[in-house]
C-alpha cells in the first residue's frame, strides 16, 4: 500500500502543525493568566482555579490538555478555591444552617415544655401555630430562590415543631388518656402529614425519610398501650417490618428507600428475635402455635421483600425466611419430641426447606435459603461435638494406666465422669446431618443447583454462577458428609453402650474404611480431593483414640496396634502418591513399635531389659530401606524407625549397661545404613558417634579410672586408617580420617581429668592436646584444631577453675560486674575489628580439610 502523501512529507506536516499548537496555546495561556489576575479582587488570599485550560502537570507523553477545544463553563469568571486548610463556602454555609436549625429546635423545645404554663390558651395556640405554619411555608419561597440547604433546614425545623404540636396538643386537650395510645395515634398522624408534605415538596430531601422513621411507632405504641404480651409487641415489629419492605419495594426515591431498608432490617430482626424466644420457651405444641404462625408470616413476608429486592438483600432476606420457617415449624413439634430429639426435627425441618428452595424463586432467594440450611446444620453439629469429643478424647485419660483390666461396656472405656444425657439422638443427628450433606453435594454438582441447567440463548453468556463457588461448595459438603458420617459412626458404640470387644472392634473398623476411602481418592478414584484429605485426617485421628481405647486390655492392644499396622501397610502398598505413601508408611513403624514395646511388657521384662526388642522394628526399618532404595517413602520410613529407636534408648537410660548395649545397637544400625551411598553422609557420623559413646558408657558402668588403656588401643588403629585414607583420597576430609579415632580417647580422658585430684593425667593430656592442636594448625587440618583446642581449652580451665574460684571468694562483689562491664565496653568499642577477625578466623578453620 502507497503512502499519499509519502511518510516522509506526512511527518513534516504534522510537526509544523504541532509547533503552531503549542505557539497558539501558549498565547491563549498567557491571555487568561492576565484576565485572572484582572478579574481578583486586590488582597483575596488564594490562588485562581487553573481550570480545564491549565498547562499540564510535567509528566511523560505530550499533547492537547484535556477538554482542549471545549468551551470551559464559566468563562471569564474562574472559580476560586479556599486556602489550604480553611473551610469551603459551601461547608460553611451547610455548618451554619446545621447550628442555626439546632438552636432554633432548642429553642422550640425549651418553649414547649417550660414556658408552656406561662401562657393562656389562646396564646398557646396563637404561638406554635404561628411557628409550625411559618417553618413549613417557608421552604416554599426558598426553594424558588434557588436556596435549598436553607429549605431543608426549616423543613427539618418544620418536622420537629409539628412534633411538639401533638405533645402541646396533648397536654391541652387529651391529658387524661394514655400517653402511650395518643402517642399512636400522634406518631401516625405524623408520619401520613410528613409523607403528604414531601410529596408536595419533593424537592426537599428529609420530610419523606422522616414519614418513614415516624411509621415505625404507631404499632409498637398500640401494642404496648394494650399491656399486650411480648408475643404481641412481635406481632406489632413484624408489621412495621413488612410495611418498611412495602414502601422500600414501591418507592422510587433512593434516600426514603434506604431508610426504609434500614429501620426495617432493625425492627423485623427484633420482631424475629422476639417470635424465636416465644417459640423456644413454649411448653406445648398449642403454645407454641401462636409464636410459629408470626415466624411464618414473618417468612412471607421476606420472601415477598426479598423476591423483588437485589441480588444482595435477596440473599439475606432469602436467609432470613429459611431460618423463620425452620424455627416456626420446629417450634410446635419440639414440645412434643423426648429431649435431645428437638435437634433432629429441626434438622428435618431444614431439610424441608432445602428442598423448597429448589422452586420457582429467584436465585439468590434460593441461594439464601440454602445458606439458612447450612446454618441450621452447623448448629446441630456444635450440639453433637461435644459428645464426639468425649469418644474421641476420653480414652486418653487412661494411657496412664495401660491394662488395668478390661472395661464393661464402651461408655466405662471412656475414662470419664462427663455424662452426656442424650447419648441415644447424637449419631442419629449426625446420620442426619450427613444425608443433608450428601444431598447438598448431589445438587452442586448441577450448574446451578437445580434440578437442571438453565438454558442458555445461543450467542448469549452463560448463567452467572461462580464456578469456583460451586466447586467450594461441593467440596466443602463432601468434608461434611465423611465428617458428619464418621461421627456418627464413632458415637454409635457409646450411645448404645456396647461391650469393651465391639467398641474397639467397631473403631477400627472406621478406621479402615477412612483410609480405604482416602487412599482411593489418592488413585484417582473419588472426584472431589477434600474428601480425600478428610479421610486421611480422620483416619489418623481415630487410629489415635483407638490405640488409646485399647490400652486398657492387653489382647486389646495387640489386635488394636497389629490391625492398625496392617491396614497401614495396605494403604502405603496401595497408595500412589509419594506423600501420602510416606505418612501411611511412618503410621504402619509407630504402630509397630508400639506391639514391640508391648512385647516386652509381656514377656514380665523391665523397661531397660525391653530395649533391645524395641530395636527390632528400627532394625525391620533399615532393612526395608536397603529394599527401597532411592524410593520416596524409604527415607521417610528409615526416619520413623530412628524414633523406634529413640524410644529404646529412653527406656533404658535407667541403666548404664544396657544403654551402652542399646547405643552399640544403634551405632551398629547407622552403620549399616551408611553403608549405602545415598545414606552415608546422614548416618555415617551417627554410626561413629553412637558406637563411640557406647564405649564410654561401658567404660563408666564399669568403673574404669583409666580410659586410655582400653581408647589408645582404637585410637591407635583408627589413626592409622585415616592416614591411609588420605594418602590414598587427599581431597578426605580430616574429620572422616581422624576425627572418630581422636574423639575416642579425648572425650573420656577429659571426663577422668575432672573427676582426677592429681596433676599427671591433665599434664599428660594438656601436652597430647597441643600437639595434636600444633599438628592441626601446621598441616591445615580442621579437625585436629578444633578437637585439640577444645580438650586444651577444657584441661586448661580445669586447671585455672580452684584459683579463679578463690580469688572469686577475695575480692569484692562490686569487682565482677565492673569487670564485666569494661570488657564489654572493650569489646564494643573495637566490634567491627573484633568481628572481622572472627571472620577470617572462621574462613581459615573452613578452608581446612
Amino acid at each position: 500500500m502507497e503512502h499519499v502523501p509519502p511518510p516522509a512529507e506526512e511527518l513534516t506536516l504534522l510537526d509544523r502543525e504541532l509547533v503552531r499548537l503549542d505557539a497558539r496555546r501558549a498565547q491563549l495561556l498567557t491571555r487568561r493568566a492576565w484576565l485572572l489576575t484582572v478579574l481578583q479582587p486586590p488582597g483575596t488570599p488564594g490562588t485562581p482555579h487553573p481550570g480545564p485550560y491549565a498547562a499540564p502537570a510535567a509528566g511523560p507523553g505530550w499533547g492537547a490538555a484535556p477538554g482542549w477545544g471545549a468551551t470551559a463553563p464559566g468563562w471569564g469568571a474562574p472559580a476560586r478555591t479556599a486556602p489550604k486548610g480553611a473551610l469551603s463556602p459551601r461547608g460553611a454555609q451547610h455548618v451554619l444552617l446545621v447550628l442555626g436549625g439546632l438552636l432554633l429546635t432548642i429553642a422550640a423545645i425549651a418553649f414547649t415544655v417550660v414556658s408552656w404554663g406561662r401562657m393562656g390558651i389562646g396564646g398557646r395556640a396563637v404561638v406554635l401555630g404561628a411557628l409550625t405554619v411559618a417553618a413549613l411555608a417557608a421552604p416554599v419561597p426558598l426553594l424558588r430562590r434557588k436556596l435549598p440547604s436553607t429549605a431543608e433546614a426549616l423543613a427539618a425545623l418544620a418536622l420537629v415543631l409539628t412534633a411538639l404540636d401533638a405533645y402541646a396538643w396533648y397536654r391541652v386537650a387529651a391529658p387524661g388518656t394514655g400517653g402511650l395510645g395518643f402517642a399512636a395515634g400522634a406518631s401516625a398522624v405524623l408520619a401520613v402529614l410528613w409523607a403528604g408534605y414531601g410529596l408536595l415538596l419533593p424537592a426537599l430531601r428529609v420530610p419523606l425519610p422522616a414519614a418513614v422513621v415516624g411509621a415505625q411507632f404507631p404499632f409498637l405504641f398500640w401494642a404496648a398501650a394494650t399491656d399486650a404480651s411480648a408475643l404481641g409487641i412481635g406481632w406489632a415489629l413484624v408489621l412495621t417490618a413488612t410495611l418498611d419492605g412495602v414502601i422500600a419495594i414501591r418507592c422510587g426515591r433512593p434516600a426514603m428507600r434506604a431508610t426504609a431498608v434500614t429501620v426495617g432490617c432493625v425492627t423485623g430482626f427484633v420482631g424475629l428475635l422476639t417470635g424465636l424466644a416465644a417459640s423456644l420457651t413454649a411448653q406445648s405444641a398449642a403454645a407454641a402455635v401462636s409464636p410459629g404462625v408470626l415466624l411464618l408470616v414473618a417468612a412471607g413476608g421476606l420472601l415477598l421483600v426479598a423476591c423483588r429486592a437485589p441480588r444482595e438483600f435477596g440473599t439475606a432476606g432469602g436467609a432470613a425466611a429459611g431460618l423463620a420457617v425452620v424455627a416456626a415449624v420446629g417450634g410446635v413439634v419440639r414440645p412434643e419430641v423426648p429431649a435431645g430429639w428437638w435437634v433432629a426435627v429441626y434438622l428435618l425441618c431444614g431439610a424441608a426447606v432445602a428442598a423448597a428452595a429448589r422452586g420457582p424463586l429467584p436465585r439468590p432467594v434460593r441461594r439464601g435459603a440454602r445458606a439458612s440450611v447450612a446454618a441450621v446444620a452447623a448448629g446441630a453439629a456444635l450440639w453433637a461435638a461435644p459428645a464426639a469429643g468425649v469418644v474421641l478424647l476420653g480414652p486418653l485419660s487412661r494411657v496412664g494406666d495401660a491394662w488395668a483390666g478390661a472395661p464393661s461396656g464402651a461408655r466405662e472405656a471412656l475414662g470419664t465422669t462427663l455424662l452426656w444425657p442424650h447419648w441415644i439422638a447424637v449419631p442419629v443427628v449426625l446420620a442426619v446431618l450427613s444425608g443433608l450433606c450428601a444431598a447438598a453435594h448431589r445438587w452442586s454438582l448441577r450448574p446451578d443447583g437445580t434440578d437442571a441447567p438453565e438454558a442458555v440463548a445461543p450467542g448469549t453468556a452463560g448463567p452467572s454462577v461462580s464456578v469456583p463457588g460451586r466447586v467450594t461448595a461441593r467440596r466443602t459438603a463432601g468434608v461434611c458428609v465423611v465428617v458428619s458420617g464418621w461421627g456418627a459412626l464413632l458415637t454409635l458404640p457409646a450411645a448404645l453402650d456396647v461391650p469393651y470387644p465391639v467398641a474397639w472392634a467397631a473403631q477400627t473398623l472406621w478406621v479402615g474404611a477412612l483410609l480405604a476411602v482416602g487412599v482411593r481418592g489418592c488413585r484417582g478414584r473419588v472426584a472431589n480431593p477434600a474428601v480425600t484429605v478428610t479421610a486421611l485426617v480422620c483416619a489418623g485421628v481415630g487410629a489415635v483414640s483407638a490405640g488409646a481405647l485399647s490400652l486398657a486390655s492387653e489382647p486389646a492392644t495387640y489386635a488394636v496396634f497389629g490391625a492398625l499396622a496392617a491396614l497401614a501397610v495396605t494403604g502405603a502398598v496401595r497408595a500412589p502418591g509419594g506423600a501420602v505413601r510416606a505418612v501411611i508408611g511412618c503410621a504402619a513403624v509407630m504402630c509397630s513399635i508400639v506391639v514391640a514395646r508391648a512385647a516386652g511388657e509381656s514377656l514380665g521384662l523391665a523397661g531397660h531389659r525391653a530395649a533391645p526388642i524395641v530395636l527390632i522394628v528400627p532394625a525391620l526399618t533399615v532393612l526395608l530401606g536397603a529394599r527401597l532404595r532411592r524410593d520416596p517413602v524409604a527415607a521417610p520410613v528409615e526416619a520413623a524407625g530412628a524414633l523406634g529407636a529413640l524410644v529404646a534408648l529412653g527406656t533404658a537410660v535407667t541403666d548404664a549397661s544396657a544403654l551402652s548395649l542399646v547405643l552399640g545397637l544403634c551405632g551398629v544400625l547407622a552403620a549399616g545404613t551408611a553403608v549405602r551411598p545415598e545414606r552415608r553422609a546422614v548416618a555415617g557420623w551417627p554410626a561413629v558417634a553412637l558406637l563411640a559413646i557406647a564405649v564410654w558408657v561401658r567404660l563408666a558402668a564399669s568403673g574404669v579410672s583409666a580410659p586410655e588403656a582400653y581408647t589408645l588401643p582404637l585410637t591407635l588403629p583408627a589413626l592409622a586408617a585415616g592416614a591411609l585414607l588420605r594418602r590414598r583420597d587427599r581431597g578426605a576430609s580430616s574429620w572422616k580420617a581422624y576425627g572418630g579415632g581422636l574423639a575416642v580417647t579425648l572425650v573420656p580422658s577429659l571426663g577422668a581429668v575432672w573427676a582426677d585430684p592429681h596433676w599427671t593425667r591433665p599434664l599428660l593430656l594438656g601436652a597430647a592436646a597441643l600437639v595434636i592442636t600444633l599438628a592441626g594448625a601446621r598441616f591445615r587440618l580442621q579437625a585436629l584444631l578444633v578437637l585439640g583446642g577444645a580438650a586444651l581449652a577444657l584441661d586448661g580451665l580445669h586447671e585455672l577453675a580452684p584459683y579463679v574460684v578463690q580469688v572469686a571468694g577475695v575480692l569484692p562483689r562490686w569487682v565482677p560486674p565492673a569487670l564485666a562491664g569494661v570488657l564489654l565496653l572493650a569489646v564494643g568499642a573495637t566490634y567491627e575489628h573484633r568481628l572481622r577477625d572472627a571472620r577470617r578466623l572462621r574462613d581459615a578453620v573452613v578452608r581446612m580439610r
